[in-house]
């Protein structure tokens, strides 16, 4: 990979950068620039650096050596007001907003609490907001809205304006599509390069390879706290960008595992939930990786909600092993032995600030008890250690919190939940959604192995290559109905395009 730079000049530059925390060192004498008018990726495994060396940028982390210039003058940053003074602004994926309030307030928060003025024009503050709504091509933002009742890809666009309303020339954004549609990641594509071209620094942090290629200008791999290289996106491919940032080949994304399909485990008939499911039916085999294709709001996630008793089920039958089964919980899917792995991993899947130990038994407590409802703790700590084990979870100690851990580890907390309630149905939703390539593989991996140990995996996945390289057979929808079932032999994405594009005659 060609490791060059693109005309023009440095408006950022990172010199020397080293961090500890403790014995370990999460950056070593790291140099990373940026330039006036580009799209800079910094890509990763996770735990390679990247948010550290970013939140150092950000004043949220000293570092232990090294300096940063801004325009060619060393920058002084302490604390985030610094860095906001300097025109640095960082968006991370939990954003910083006040919910209650209006976009308009939340846009220009900083000059509110100045204390400048006791009294606030409100005319005046969304006429200004509208202005910069305006500007980007997001005129249909109301200014005067609260922001909790905007959808996530409208927030996303109020905390860009905040940075610009601060005359921000050097914006962070840190998996800014992870939540967000194809059709707003279009929209924040689109912007975004009008930032760029207008002369606005954006560093952008991706796991998603597509969105590197498609959008930026440069890009610069992390690796053990260390750079490995910076590379023109227009001169390098996706097997470049891969072997530096994880060491392996791309055709290595997907392990090849040896399918050996029993019995139908699993039927669910004529699935409905009011206008989102519309009679769905499938099965799943033992051994077998089943996925559900289709673009964002098909359906596919609110068909794994009906199943498990999360949304209202309107109509349908569900069959494990041949017998019906009634399902109003997830509780009663837990007795059944169905699992859910939901796409919110922060949210739904794991217990961040509980112990790793706890959110790994937290389903099986009733088989780790002693007479009385007394829980065998010598029990628990082997339960959670050979989970941890089967799993390959790198972490420090059970007793460490889950936040701790990497995004990857933290997904395979959450699976190892479902193996310790003896599920032998998994229902896995979007299941690498946020996680690194490296972690990817992981998962994969895992994957394979339990189906090569018969378990039957229901896999939603907005991403086509990955219906293609894990399932062995999978169906698309569309508008909350199945419009094909494809073959292994017949996945591939023309096929999958094809049915999630599908267009009923009226």
């Amino acid at each position: 990979m060609p490791e060059q730079s693109v005309s023009g000049s440095d408006r950022l530059l990172m010199d020397g950068i080293s961090k500890h925390f403790g014995g370990v060192t999460a950056l070593n004498k790291v140099t990373f620039s940026a330039q006036a008018g580009e799209i800079h990726a910094l890509v990763g495994e996770n735990g390679a650096g990247k948010s550290t060396l970013m939140k150092i940028l950000a004043g949220a982390y000293l570092p232990d050596e090294g300096m940063v210039y801004v325009d060619g003058c060393a920058a002084c940053i302490h604390n985030p007001m610094d860095a906001i003074k300097l025109g640095i602004s960082v968006i991370y994926q939990e954003f910083a907003l006040m919910p209650d309030m209006t976009v308009a307030e939340n846009v220009f928060i900083d000059e509110i609490n100045s204390g400048k003025n006791r009294l606030i024009n409100w005319k005046e503050l969304f006429a200004k907001t509208r202005v910069i709504l305006d500007e980007l091509g997001f005129g249909n933002i109301p200014a005067n809205k609260q922001v909790r009742e905007l959808p996530i890809a409208c927030q996303q666009i109020v905390e860009i304006c905040k940075a610009l309303s601060r005359s921000s020339s050097i914006l962070v954004l840190d998996e800014p599509t992870a939540v967000l549609s194809t059709v707003e990641a279009e929209q924040l594509s689109g912007l975004l390069k009008k930032l760029r071209n207008a002369g606005t620094t954006i560093i952008y942090i991706s796991h998603r390879l597509n969105e590197i290629f498609s959008l930026c200008d440069r890009a610069t791999v992390l690796r053990d706290g260390e750079i490995v290289g910076t590379a023109i996106v227009a001169q390098t491919d996706e097997q470049s960008l891969v072997n530096m940032m994880i060491g392996r080949k791309l055709q290595d994304y997907f392990p090849k595992r040896e399918s050996r399909i029993g019995d139908i485990i699993f039927e669910a008939k004529n699935i409905v939930s009011g206008n989102l499911v519309q009679d769905v039916s499938f099965y799943v085999r033992e051994g077998e990786v089943f996925g559900l294709s289709g673009l964002v709001g098909a359906g596919r996630t609110e068909t794994l909600m009906a199943i498990l008793g999360e949304l209202k089920r309107d109509g349908g039958q569900i069959f494990v092993k041949g017998q019906e089964v009634k399902i109003h919980s997830p509780l009663t899917a837990l007795h059944a032995g169905v699992s859910l792995l939901p796409e919110d991993r922060k949210g739904q899947g794991v217990l961040l600030e509980l112990p790793i130990l706890h959110n790994i038994t937290i389903s099986c407590l009733n088989k780790l008890t002693k007479a009385f409802g007394i829980l065998d703790f010598h029990r628990e700590r082997e339960e959670g250690n050979a989970l941890a084990e089967k799993l390959r979870i790198k972490m420090g100690a059970l007793s460490d919190p889950a936040s701790s851990l990497s995004g990857g580890n933290q997904q395979k907390v959450a699976i190892s939940k479902l193996l310790g309630a003896d599920s032998r149905i998994l229902l896995f939703d979007e299941p690498t959604r946020g996680v690194d390539v490296g972690a990817k593989i992981e998962i994969y991996k895992i994957i394979n192995e339990l189906a090569a140990e018969g378990y039957a995996i229901v896999m939603v996945s907005s991403e086509m290559p990955e219906i293609i390289g894990m399932c062995d057979r999978a169906c698309v929808m569309r508008g909350g109905r199945i419009t094909g079932e494809l073959s292994r032999d017949e996945l591939t994405e023309q096929n999958l395009i094809n049915l999630s594009m599908e267009v009923k005659a009226s």
